[in-house]
């Protein structure tokens, strides 16, 4: 017989940011103490986690792609979308820095690195991370011309930076992701604090009107728990070497 914790278990789309930066592996035990409620977490591309929900193979999502999560809400997927909390893209690559993107804004860095045809390691996995980015090359005006050394690996963002690291590359990446990551080599972080690179996190309840089987009621607890103050405090509370990862931003 399942015990009271697994029959209230509930799956959870997800991208990998919030994965691979270790913000689950201190956020979940939170929301189980005051909750009794586990989560089984699938982590993928936040593009990957959309379709996924879409089927009706999740019962809540939690994902960083503001335009897609709307158009999964305004399809009748989700009743809402709720703001959870935020951090920022940056833009790292080698320290001698051959392109000379260093600064602040993200169009220029990547206009730089096309004309100098630098290795540039691309996600090319339909995450959010991914979403950004070609959002930016767009900016740039070079969606069909980012260089000989683009390079689209179809992996989560700590692949995509080991490959960076391997390879001298440059990466756009999530700064949680980043700052959890211990195989830099010599990468360092060449690009930040351009408004552009703002990353935003929601989070839905998975429509049980359109998959009666989902646990609706179960996946409404942890939404309400995460952008309660319990949960938003919480987010907060995650640091790695003292810096915080991700920002609450609940109801703002």
């Amino acid at each position: 017989m399942a015990s009271a914790a697994s029959a209230q278990a509930i799956t959870m789309a997800s991208t990998t940011s919030t994965e691979q930066s270790g913000l689950f592996g201190h956020l979940l035990p939170e929301f189980k103490k005051a909750s009794g409620i586990d989560i089984k977490v699938v982590a993928v591309g936040t593009g990957q986690a959309i379709d996924m929900a879409r089927r009706g193979d999740a019962d809540v999502l939690f994902v960083h792609d503001t335009v897609a999560e709307e158009k999964f809400v305004a399809d009748g997927f989700a009743a809402r979308r709720l703001p959870v909390m935020y951090n920022d893209f940056v833009l790292v690559g080698p320290k001698d820095d051959p392109a000379k993107t260093r600064g602040n804004d993200i169009v220029e860095a990547l206009k730089k690195v096309s004309a100098a045809n630098a290795p540039f390691i691309s996600r090319g996995d339909k995450s959010g991370t991914h979403a950004a980015e070609l959002r930016y090359w767009n900016q740039a005006g070079l969606a069909s011309a980012k260089g000989t050394g683009y390079k689209e690996c179809g992996c989560g963002m700590g692949p995509a930076l080991n490959i960076g690291s391997s390879s001298n590359g440059y990466v756009l990446a999530d700064r949680g992701t980043w700052l959890s990551f211990k195989n830099r080599g010599d990468l360092v972080v060449l690009v930040e604090g351009d408004k552009r690179l703002f990353n935003q996190y929601g989070v839905m309840v998975v429509s049980p009107a359109k998959f009666p089987h989902l646990k609706a009621a179960e996946a409404q607890k942890f939404v309400d728990w995460i952008v309660s103050p319990a949960g938003q405090s919480t987010i907060a509370a995650y640091k790695i070497g003292g810096e915080q990862l991700f920002f609450p931003n609940a109801g703002k």
